[in-house]
């Protein structure tokens, strides 16, 4: 019954030539198919992720949740129902166009449309990507995750977390009011931030080679306006990442790193040195709230507040033997 990532967005553009290039000559996706005022595109072995429309708008127009099979759709329908939530069946026509077997739609109290669905179509064709990256990280943990901009944090969390069934990984209230929400190992697939307007705030894809992020961060810094959000990493699900501003008035995050969480007996707790350990200069932040942000780091750093890399078989090589002293610390050993 429960919901286990995020499988699909649609976005709106003013321009799909603008989508198509930041879609795959900068982040490095797939482009599946472009017809009329659509585009498509791929990260891995489903057969689209990403759906954009050309329709002179901007933001997210749908959000696509994946539950296991069509019992599971059926068992969320009735309870999204049973909560006075008003939801329609998807069409066949519908379900063709977003590539899955079956969904539903309705409406978070937000005003996002969201679409709950299973059977997503996958293909044996390699993934190609639009420029030389190793990969998005997706599978079981969803095609990443997505924040959103609130005017009110209890506006989104009672009914994300009550009827949607998503569950709380932390929140902070330093140097904004945001809480995040896991619905698989991910440390979260949805979070909100409290911002007092009602948007899309970004959209986050992962890499699997911290290169990855470094080479697009180039690419970044060679277009005026393009980063949104510095080089940093953060504190609660540790990814190494910068923030990007696209052609559709949101944010993308490209990170690599994050960290795998153990969902069952999992225990929120309060982030106090905000979301970052390092960097993340929040460009869109007022910078009264700039000041306070990059204070909170300085004074997490000189609690000698550090974090794991988190890294994958075949993504790293150890040097042991380099340094005496580093061997020493290791062991536990006092140094001399």
């Amino acid at each position: 019954m429960d919901i286990q990532g995020l499988g699909y967005v649609g976005i709106r553009a003013k321009s799909l030539e603008d989508w198509t290039n930041f879609g795959t000559r900068f982040l490095g996706m797939q482009l599946l198919e472009r017809t009329g005022k659509n585009l498509a595109l791929r990260m891995d072995d489903r057969k689209q992720r990403v759906v954009v429309s050309e329709d002179g708008g901007e933001g997210v127009a749908f959000f696509g949740w994946e539950v296991a099979d069509a019992a599971a759709l059926n068992a969320f329908a009735a309870r999204l129902q049973q909560a006075g939530v008003e939801v329609a069946r998807g069409s066949r026509a519908l379900a063709d166009e977003r590539r899955v077997k079956d969904l539903i739609v309705l409406a978070d109290p937000l005003g996002n449309r969201l679409e709950i669905f299973h059977g997503a179509e996958t293909t044996s064709e390699p993934f190609k990507p639009g420029r030389s990256i190793s990969g998005f990280r997706t599978g079981p943990l969803g095609m990443g995750h997505a924040v959103l901009h609130v005017k009110r944090i209890d506006d989104a969390v009672p009914f994300y977390r009550d009827v949607l069934g998503f569950r709380l990984s932390d929140y902070m209230v330093r140097p904004f009011n945001a809480y995040f929400f896991h619905a698989n190992p991910r440390h979260h697939s949805i979070a909100f931030i409290e911002t007092g307007r009602s948007a899309t705030h970004h959209l986050m894809v992962e890499l699997y080679s911290l290169d990855d992020v470094g080479q697009c961060y180039d690419l970044a810094l060679a277009e005026e306006g393009r980063i949104g959000v510095t080089l940093g990493r953060h504190i609660n699900d540790e990814v190494t990442s910068f923030y990007s501003n696209s052609p559709s008035g949101f944010m993308v995050e490209y990170g690599w790193g994050g960290r795998v969480i153990e969902v069952e007996g999992w225990q929120p707790q309060e982030v106090t040195w905000g979301p970052s350990m390092w960097g993340h200069d929040r460009l869109w932040l007022p910078p009264e709230k700039r000041t306070e942000a990059r204070a909170l780091r300085i004074e997490a750093a000189a609690t000698g507040l550090r974090k794991p890399v988190n890294v994958i078989e075949g993504n790293y090589k150890l040097a042991p033997g380099v340094c005496p002293w580093w061997d020493g610390m290791l062991r536990g050993e006092a140094a001399e």
